[in-house]
């Protein structure tokens, strides 16, 4: 429990300290893409890392489905202590990960005046999942959006050669 509640506050306050650090008070789209480029950057060192410190046994994935049922439930505990609600997939290289309670979105979803704000505190997940599927040997693109709170998705198109 202690580990969840720190890790929400590390997240919150690097949120903050990077809409904080530009002098502008209206950044723009310009400055809002690198504050979230920056998250996603440290989020994909996270998931590196994480993917890399797996006991080898568990790397044996046989197809790109494993792998994402894989990050679903295994990483997502490691990271959120609750496993992903759906994964969907169109067969084609495109998957779509459901969490109806993001624990990151939580403490905002008592107004709808804070889903604008939903896309920052995603931005370093999106990273962390990029970063595992690279790891893991597979190239990817990882979006999320959010159409109510608390709930999000984040949809992974891999990449092909």
């Amino acid at each position: 429990m202690a580990d969840a509640v720190l890790f929400e506050f590390l997240h919150t306050e690097m949120v903050a300290e990077l809409w904080a650090q530009d002098p502008d008070p209206d950044p723009g789209p310009g400055g809002q893409k690198m504050s979230l480029s920056v998250l996603e950057g440290m989020g994909f060192r996270v998931g590196q890392a994480m993917a890399e410190r797996l006991p080898r046994e568990t790397l044996a994935f046989r197809e790109e489905l494993d792998v994402l049922k894989f990050l679903c439930k295994d990483l997502w505990v490691a990271v959120f202590q609750k496993q992903m609600d759906s994964l969907r997939t169109n067969h084609q290289g495109t998957y779509v990960l459901q969490d109806n309670s993001f624990p990151l979105l939580i403490r905002m979803s008592s107004g709808l005046q804070y889903l604008e704000e939903a896309p920052k505190f995603l931005a370093f997940t999106c990273g962390i999942l990029r970063g595992a599927l690279s790891t893991l040997g597979i190239k990817s693109l990882v979006t999320a959006s959010v159409a109510a709170l608390p709930a999000c998705k984040f949809q992974v198109v891999i990449q092909r050669c």
